[in-house]
């Protein structure tokens, strides 16, 4: 009787501990749970609000307060990283709107002096300074751009989304803002578009923006063609034939102030500025160099 009752009680007590510990199991799962969550809301969101955790566990707290720790530590970089960015950005501007000013006054000086009776050397000087002043004057305005262009946060990628009811409609009026330079060259664009209106969950300035850079692009390293396809998926694919241009530098076009060697008034912003743009609306942008074609494919976010 008395081994009976051994049993029993070893039984019950066993039966016990073992349903505390399901009981601590599912509390410590709960807490790994919260302190998952709420370390990835702190790393999205600017809260200054601490980890706060269910389960009174010492290691649990002990974690969620280590996590503390480091996540203010993180915060402190973030909002350094971030005045830096900003401050950046103002020496940028600043930088740009002190080139403008004696650029300015250099293309007027220049203007002056090739309406003068000149020789056949200081004539060809004279083109040289122009180019190169053509070319400073063009990466002020680019810097300026892309300051101003730069994304901050990701709230303002939210708010630059919208709705452009007719991407093709978007794409023609690109392509006739550049007309002229375009015939000028000796190109004459070819735009395919669908039967129906493609929409897109763009901005329409930001994509505007995008298109004109895509075409300045295809304007000064295009071999004399420049064909543009919309589809109904919402992607559009530029295609010219560009034969100074080789893997390596196709490779490379995407990158900040990069300029294909003939391109010698590029600043080799305008494709950099385009790629940051169309990230920054949730689309894509890719590069593909076959057979001496130059393929820049646009992927935009289709209205849903």
């Amino acid at each position: 009787m008395s081994i009976s009752i051994w049993v029993w009680s070893l039984l019950g007590i066993s039966i016990g501990t073992a349903a505390a510990l399901a009981v601590k199991i599912i509390l410590m799962r709960k807490a790994a749970y919260e302190i998952r969550d709420g370390v990835a809301y702190r790393l999205r969101t600017d809260t200054n609000t601490l980890l706060d955790i269910s389960s009174r566990d010492k290691a649990m707290l002990a974690l969620a307060q280590g996590l503390n720790e480091e996540i203010g530590v993180l915060r402190g970089k973030r909002r350094t990283y971030e005045q830096g960015s900003l401050a950046l950005k103002k020496e940028i501007t600043n930088i740009s709107h002190d080139l403008r000013t004696p650029l300015t006054a250099i293309r007027g000086y220049l203007e002056l002096l090739e309406k003068e009776e000149t020789s056949e050397n200081i004539g060809r000087y004279l083109n040289i300074l122009s180019e190169r002043t053509e070319a400073l004057s063009n990466l002020a305005e680019e810097l300026f751009r892309y300051a101003l262009t730069a994304p901050e946060s990701d709230k303002k990628v939210e708010e630059q989304a919208g709705e452009v009811e007719d991407i093709g409609r978007l794409i023609e009026e690109s392509v006739l803002a550049f007309y002229g330079a375009l015939t000028g060259k000796g190109i004459e664009p070819v735009i395919n578009l669908p039967d129906k209106k493609i929409k897109s969950r763009v901005n329409d300035k930001i994509t505007r923006r995008i298109f004109e850079n895509i075409i300045s692009n295809a304007l000064k390293y295009s071999d004399g063609d420049l064909q543009i396809t919309l589809y109904e998926n919402c992607e559009v694919v530029f295609a010219n034939h560009a034969s100074a241009m080789d893997e390596v530098q196709m490779g490379r076009l995407f990158d900040r102030f990069y300029t294909v060697e003939n391109g010698k008034t590029s600043t080799g912003l305008g494709l950099s500025i385009a790629k940051q743009l169309t990230e920054q609306m949730g689309g894509s942008i890719f590069a593909r160099y076959e057979d001496g074609m130059l393929y820049l494919k646009l992927r935009l976010p289709p209205y849903q």
